[in-house]
């Protein structure tokens, strides 16, 4: 399997590495973004005990330790020592690392500190009167974002104050998911990434040769395939109820956003949904968003925000029993690839985003946020959706004076000027006496009225090969 995109941090580990020194790394992201292919490929040709935890007894996690320490030094020895207790295999440790640079990973750290509570309070003494002087790398890695947040970086934690740097592994970029299929096409890529999230692990099983239709049928949409079973699989990983989170996943795929929706359709009290939910998006799997420039309140609605959630959602559930009985292939045509212009129309808005904030070149002020912006025009009492809306940077609390309107089109014909007129219009309902600046975001193109007017208004208009050509 190839490592891809994450240098930066490599190349920050290595760089500790080098020099010598004592270093306590803090390494945590959600399941599958890449946290454990990092560490194995930064901990290639050097010495390291990598114990990865068990959901399982201290006595249990005690043993697997003792092998992993063992395995370091005696590697093809299948019989091995356990130590007495994780007092003395840290102490074991210590040593290993005293005169000689030694990694030492406990991936899924929060299993440990599940399993022997004492483990953070342990580490720390030692970190602070023997390992401090020693040559010893120390990885800490968890896939539980709260945990990881609270119970080892936060200020409650025996472990505060003892990391030499910290690592958040993010999903992916639509530009770097691009980078594991360069040779298909800029849409292609696209809906790779509308399918994926930018999560390493599902877009090497998408596992794409010869053609990505093949490959979603063959991975995603038969039973024998790794993704078919991905999103039950994790629930079942990482919730004890499945069942109902799955019913609230659902229930937002279907069109609930709103909390009372969502709670209506799962028949779950408001309060007891919105547990629910705040898990789901620890997780990393739903989100809660707000019209940009309005603070949390009413508006407030919940989306899926894992690519791949949102896809098998959207087309597994409703194909299920076409695929069990073996006959998807014939209809995959209609039932999926003629609706992914459409799937593709909220994958596409945050591609746009995700442009302006971290790609375009040539914007006409920075920008410190961007999001969109729904609700209700005061002069017509209609309802406005506006794709974009890029807010900029503020120096002090001076007020906001322009912003950057625009409008995602995922769609094969062009866009025209009708277009520019109405996100003029929608403009309006930030008020009088601002700026705006106006982008256009297109899969196919735009018109050639819309070219000319762009060159005399200074609208930018972008298409989605522009999005992966820098």
């Amino acid at each position: 399997m190839r490592f891809l995109c994450r240098e930066n941090e490599l190349r920050k580990m290595n760089r500790r590495y080098e020099a010598g020194k004592f270093e306590c790394i803090i390494i945590y992201g959600r399941r599958r973004v890449g946290k454990t292919a990092l560490i194995n490929e930064f901990c290639k040709n050097k010495k390291t005990v990598f114990f990865s935890a068990l959901r399982a007894t201290a006595q249990e996690n005690l043993k697997a330790l003792s092998m992993a320490i063992y395995e370091c030094d005696h590697p093809e020895t299948e019989n091995y020592p356990v130590y007495q207790d994780f007092e003395a295999a840290l102490d074991e440790i210590g040593r290993m690392g005293r005169d000689e640079r030694l990694i030492f990973v406990i991936d899924e750290y929060p299993y440990l500190a599940k399993a022997y509570e004492a483990i953070s309070s342990r580490i720390q003494h030692l970190i602070d009167h023997r390992w401090q002087e020693s040559r010893l790398y120390l990885i800490l890695s968890g896939s539980s974002v709260s945990f990881m947040e609270n119970q080892v970086l936060g200020y409650q934690s025996p472990l505060y104050g003892r990391r030499t740097a910290q690592f958040k592994i993010e999903k992916l970029t639509y530009k770097e998911t691009a980078t594991f299929y360069p040779n298909l096409t800029n849409e292609q890529n696209a809906c790779v990434y509308g399918m994926t999230g930018g999560i390493p692990h599902y877009i090497n099983k998408l596992d794409i040769r010869d053609s990505l239709d093949e490959a979603v049928i063959d991975n995603i949409f038969d039973r024998s395939g790794y993704l078919f079973e991905e999103p039950e699989n994790l629930l079942k990983q990482e919730l004890r109820d499945p069942g109902v989170y799955n019913s609230i996943i659902r229930a937002i795929a279907q069109g609930a956003s709103k909390l009372n929706e969502i709670a209506t359709k799962t028949g779950l009290p408001s309060g007891v949904c919105t547990t629910y939910i705040n898990t789901l998006m620890e997780l990393g799997i739903l989100k809660k968003e707000t019209p940009i420039t309005e603070k949390p309140g009413k508006k407030t609605i919940y989306l899926i925000d894992d690519n791949f959630f949102r896809f098998w959602y959207r087309f597994v559930p409703e194909n299920y029993s076409l695929i069990v009985s073996g006959r998807f292939p014939s209809v995959y045509e209609r039932a999926v690839k003629s609706k992914m212009h459409d799937y593709m129309g909220l994958i596409f808005e945050k591609m746009c985003r995700e442009y302006l904030l971290r790609y375009a070149p040539d914007l006409p002020f920075e920008l410190s946020d961007v999001g969109q912006w729904w609700g209700t025009d005061p002069k017509t009492r209609k309802q406005v959706q506006i794709d974009i809306v890029g807010v900029p940077v503020r120096e002090n609390e001076q007020r906001i004076t322009e912003y950057l309107i625009g409008s995602c089109k995922f769609r094969n014909e062009k866009i025209g000027m009708d277009e520019l007129t109405l996100l003029e219009d929608y403009a309006q309902v930030f008020g009088k006496g601002l700026r705006y600046r106006f982008v256009i975001f297109s899969l196919g193109g735009f018109t050639d009225e819309l070219l000319e007017a762009a060159k005399t208004e200074g609208v930018q208009l972008i298409t989605l090969d522009d999005l992966y050509s820098l």
